[in-house]
């Protein structure tokens, strides 16, 4: 919703802020200028886009530095070839051939390592007075979780920041003037889920 008025605000590109390994990967955060219905379209679809271009900078990364053997049985064609085309055919050419079944193994093969991890988390450990929020960048915009911990092993109270929620309120200023049919493009681009609202 900030970045269709003309405010850059990123999670993924900042670089206080930023997460997981997206300084590894090259995209782009659009912005656009008018604030208005078609703006927010023609940001959700540049964005989709942008979605298939980090995808394939993943896929790309994760063969190359993470040794993963490719099972090339599709003839000549490449991954970089074959990430080109439309994204069904991808994603069919990378549950049938990617991956060898070898690549899965994890540590959770013995009953040693399945009680200890099941200690773990039914147990818990010490987490002392504290409070944390973390941020991330979710496709209608930022998804936040706030922790509040009292000296235990379970979080005494979690509140959860949703996008939908903040931009409900401002509906009613959008709207002002307009008539009612106008609405529903209104809410159909500003994304509300009422049922993330009402919870």
């Amino acid at each position: 919703m900030s970045r269709s008025v003309g405010i850059k605000r990123d999670l993924r590109v900042s670089k206080l802020e930023t997460y997981a390994n997206y300084y590894y990967l090259n995209f782009r955060s659009y912005v656009g200028n008018q604030g208005d219905c078609y703006d927010r379209f023609l940001l959700r679809m540049s964005e989709m886009c942008e979605s298939v271009n980090i995808t394939t900078q993943v896929i790309s990364k994760l063969t190359k530095f993470n040794k993963i053997s490719v099972n090339n049985k599709a003839g000549k064609n490449s991954l970089n070839q074959i990430s080109n085309l439309h994204p069904h055919i991808l994603t069919n050419y990378l549950s049938k051939h990617l991956l060898d079944k070898g690549n899965l193994s994890n540590s959770y093969a013995t009953m040693e390592h399945l009680i200890k991890h099941f200690k773990f988390w039914s147990e818990g450990f010490k987490i002392k007075s504290n409070v944390t929020y973390r941020g991330v960048e979710s496709p209608k915009g930022e998804f936040g979780v706030t922790l509040f911990s009292d000296n235990s092993s379970k979080p005494y109270k979690c509140k959860v920041r949703s996008p939908a929620y903040h931009h409900l309120q401002l509906v009613p200023k959008m709207a002002k003037g307009h008539f009612l049919a106008d609405l529903v493009t209104l809410v159909g681009t500003v994304d509300v889920v009422f049922g993330e609202v009402d919870r």
